[in-house]
């Protein structure tokens, strides 16, 4: 989860919202992203998305393997993601501020671990706080 905080810490630097991922792979971190919709002026570039762009094109076998993990809980969009390409296993750092699609994920049989990490519930508030419109824009508000 550490990779995915700084991740998340990374995007709030460069002005962005601070939310972070990675894919691993046998206990490897093949892919690494965070959200990257201000930076690039996307309106796909979430954090898991930028993660699995980043890992690259894979063999299916791979993704049925692999952890993702997110610093927020996954959206609509993420979440379908995650489903299309069989990732079997969703650590979230936090779903407090947000709560995404982990029913979701779980009716599909994918395991879903909260972590309910406090850096990444601050991380979440500050930026809300900060930055409601960009926020809001984000999840579709």
């Amino acid at each position: 989860m550490q990779a995915a905080i700084d991740e998340a810490e990374l995007g709030w630097a460069e002005g962005g919202i601070p939310i972070g991922s990675v894919l691993v792979h046998d206990g490897e971190i093949i892919g690494r992203g965070h959200n990257r919709r201000v930076q690039n002026g996307s309106p796909t570039l979430h954090g898991e998305i930028d993660a699995l762009e980043n890992a690259g094109r894979l063999p299916a076998a791979v993704y049925r393997s692999c952890t993702i993990y997110t610093t927020l809980s996954p959206c609509s969009m993420c979440t379908g993601a995650i489903l299309l390409y069989g990732i079997p296993r969703v650590v979230v750092g936090e779903n407090q501020t947000f709560l995404g699609e982990e029913e979701l994920l779980r009716s599909r049989g994918v395991e879903v671990d909260v972590l309910d990490e406090p850096g990444c519930v601050e991380m979440m508030r500050r930026m809300i706080a900060e930055r409601p419109d960009v926020w809001n824009e984000d999840i579709g508000t």
